[in-house]
Order: C-alpha cells, then structure tokens, then sequence
C-alpha cells in the first residue's frame, strides 16, 4: 500500500505539470475517438480508444499513443497533438488506457518484458492486430509513442515486440529492462532516479534477450527529455541512447549533433537524415513535462508519417508492382558514410542531383564488397542482399530537383571485409563520389 500511494503521488504531482503543458485543444475534424472493446487477448483488462480520420486510405498507417501515469487513452487524446496530425496525415491512432490503481502501466514485471510473456504489452499488441485487420492498417507503417509511463512502455513495445512495431519516440522514458522487478512492485527506485548504469552492451543484451532467436530488423528509436526531470531523472536519456544505438549495431559517437531550437541539443546516430536509426532530443531546463507544442510533429518526421497517407511502406502491396521505366538523367555524387563493428556495419548514402534536369524517380546500383550482406534498409528498398545491388527510392522520396540531395541507408553483416563500393551509378550514368 505504501508503494502504490508512493507510486500514485509522485505520478500525480509530477503528471499535472505533464498536463499543464500538453496541448488542450481536441481536434476539429468530425471524426470521433470511440471504444472498442474485444479487440482479442487482453490479460490486464486495458481499455482501447480508436481515432480513424476521416478519409483514411485503405492502407493507412497506425500509430499507438501511449499515456502517462494518472491519465487515460481519452485525456492522451483531447491533451496532445497527435489526433490532429492524423487529421492532416491520414493514419490511424490507438490510444490505450491502464486500468490498475495510478494508471500506470507495466514495464517492470518478467511477463512484461518478454515477448509474448503476458501483461499489458500483450494487450497493446492486440489493439494493434485488430485494426491492422479490421482498417488493413499497414504492419511496415506501426509505430509507437508515449510519454512517461507511456514513454517506458513504448521502450518496452520496441524490445520486445520488434516484429510489430517499426520505430518508436519516447518522451521522458527509461531503457528496456531499466524498471524491472521481482517482487511483484511496479515502481524501481533506482532507475526513476537515473542511478541503473550499464554499459552499452549490457542494455543491448536485454533488448536481445527479450525475443530470444529473432534475427529480423529493429525498430528505429528517438527520444526526448529534460535535463531538470525529477520523476524520471535525466541520466535515464543517456543511457536510452546507450542502448538503442547498442541494439544497431551503432558507435555512441553522434553522426550529427544540432540545436533545431534554442536550448535543444539533438544528437542523430548511425546518419545524418531525419529518419535515422536512433535520435535524441536533450531539453535544457525541461522537467516532467512532455511532450510540448511542436514536439509531435517532429516525432511525425522522424517515424515518417509527415506525408499525406501516412508515410512510406517498406513492403510490396498485394496488387502487381510497375516498375518505372528509368531514364540516364546525367551527373550526381554519391556520399557514403559507414559506421562498422566487429561484424556489422550501417551505410549512410546521400545522392545529390548535380545534373540540370529534375528526376521523377531514382535508381542507384553499387556493388558491395565480397563478404558483405544487407539485413535491412531504410527510405529505400535496396536488392538484392549482396552483390551487385540497387537501390531504389520508396513513394515519398523520389523526386530530385536539380541541386537537391536525398539520403537513405541500410545495415549489413560482414566476414571482415568493411570496403566501400568503389563506384555508384544514378539512373545509368556514373556518380562522382
């Protein structure tokens, strides 16, 4: 009893400040947020709110919005940002609500942190399964976020549930595994107030160990938090990125470090795009107060869902795929960045247009080096796995004005062999590097 009203008061004081910053305004579109109930396998009895804009796609994406202690799918919905960018973007949103005492949700528990283990996570998985098959929501376009217990929780989905979710962004959250307990309590003192430390490996061995066996891609991730956070302490956010860039394969080096506004400092790991493997936003002087006005859109842009439809699916439609008739459109130059580990290795790719004529569409062929082979790629599709490979643009980049440049990326195993592609070729014609 002491525990949970421990738990419940700090939540409270902690979430009303979180309340006091959110954005209140609901949107005004006609669309509405309405409960579903049997949605499938629920073990702690969650609640599900839908919101399904109005003129949806048939292929939409979804994205699950996850709430803080005290609070509820409803109040997650009418106080942030994000029903209103569905609005705009057209894809789906979820908005789960905790029904144990505080309203918290699970991140501590051993059900929780296994995959397929039980709990609320279980639930969540479920929520999204039934839109995907009731609203042909797209797999390769679901995502998660969430701020504190949501925060927690959407660090939790993307370790053990990689095969379902495709990138998270979490707000004021703590690392997979960081909040485990044994004792039946929800509530680790140690990690709320930033003192759990481990190495980078360490935590990225928790995420591994979550799904034993899978070998699939994992999930991109961003994160955000205050520097004065005192729920949730702020060495929380080091050591998010500690594990994240650990779970790609990743150097703890940024790749690029900015501030997109006074007093932000982000950091981009393993690219320099927006939509990179791993990003974190450091906020000076912010405490328990997540997310604030503006912050949703950048989650859009780094998940990206910031284009009308929902952004990109990586996997082919079941209708037959026309492939574009591609033109030698004339010079380009080819930037290729990599980061490598003992086995592995990420690309960063930029191809700029240095020609006089606009490009409709994209096509880059390489060869990469004996002993390499691509696992996964992103804001392109890249085949096949080895070899002489192409890489080709996905629905919302390939257009490339004179001047411009477009990125994208992917990750790779190699037998020792960390070599670049000795020459690039854009549409036919030959790239300078």
């Amino acid at each position: 009893m002491k525990l949970t009203t421990r738990l419940a008061s700090a939540a409270v004081a902690a979430m009303a400040l979180v309340v006091a910053m959110l954005i209140s305004a609901p949107p005004a579109a006609s669309a509405q947020l309405t409960e579903v109930t049997g949605f499938g396998t629920n073990p702690t009895n969650l609640r599900m709110h839908l919101y399904v804009p109005d003129g949806v796609g048939t292929r939409p994406a979804l994205l699950v919005a996850v709430h803080y202690c005290t609070g509820s799918g409803p109040a997650f919905y009418s106080g942030t940002e994000f029903a209103s960018l569905a609005d705009q973007y057209k894809f789906i949103v979820v908005y789960p609500s905790a029904t144990r005492s505080g309203s918290c949700f699970d991140v501590s528990s051993p059900q929780a942190l296994r995959h397929d283990g039980g709990s609320d996570p279980v639930g969540i998985v479920s929520m999204v399964r039934y839109v995907q098959q009731r609203y042909n929501a797209d797999p390769a376009r679901t995502y998660v976020t969430g701020a504190s217990s949501g925060g927690m929780m959407t660090n939790v989905l993307l370790g053990a549930y990689p095969d379902v979710f495709k990138a998270g962004a979490a707000f004021m959250g703590v690392p997979f595994g960081c909040f485990a307990t044994t004792d039946g309590s929800s509530w680790n003192s140690t990690c709320a107030n930033g003192q759990l430390i481990k190495t980078p490996q360490q935590w990225g061995d928790l995420v591994r160990a979550a799904y034993p066996g899978y070998t699939g891609a994992r999930p991109r991730m961003q994160v955000w938090h205050g520097t004065e956070d005192t729920t949730l302490r702020y060495p929380n956010f080091a050591e998010e990125i500690k594990q994240w860039t650990n779970v790609h394969g990743l150097s703890q080096t940024p790749s690029m470090t900015d501030q997109p506004r006074s007093g932000w400092t982000r950091t981009r790991y393993g690219g320099t795009g927006t939509t990179v493997a791993v990003e974190g936003i450091s906020l000076q002087g912010v405490g328990h107060s997540l997310p604030q006005g503006g912050m949703a859109a950048m989650v859009l842009a780094f998940l990206g869902l910031d284009t009308p439809g929902g952004g990109p699916s990586q996997t082919p439609t079941a209708t037959p795929t026309v492939t574009p008739t591609v033109t030698p459109s004339g010079a380009c130059k080819v930037a290729y960045a990599m980061n490598t580990w003992n086995n592995g290795f990420t690309a960063a790719v930029t191809i700029t247009n240095t020609g006089t004529t606009q490009l409709s569409s994209w096509s880059l062929a390489f060869t990469l080096p004996a002993g390499q082979t691509v696992t996964g790629a992103w804001n392109a599709t890249v085949s096949p796995a080895s070899g002489a490979v192409t890489a080709r643009n996905v629905s919302y980049n390939g257009t490339l004005a004179p001047g411009a440049s477009t990125q994208f990326g992917f990750q790779a195993t190699h037998n020792g062999n960390t070599a670049a592609p000795s020459s690039f070729t854009l549409n036919g014609a030959a790239c300078t590097t």
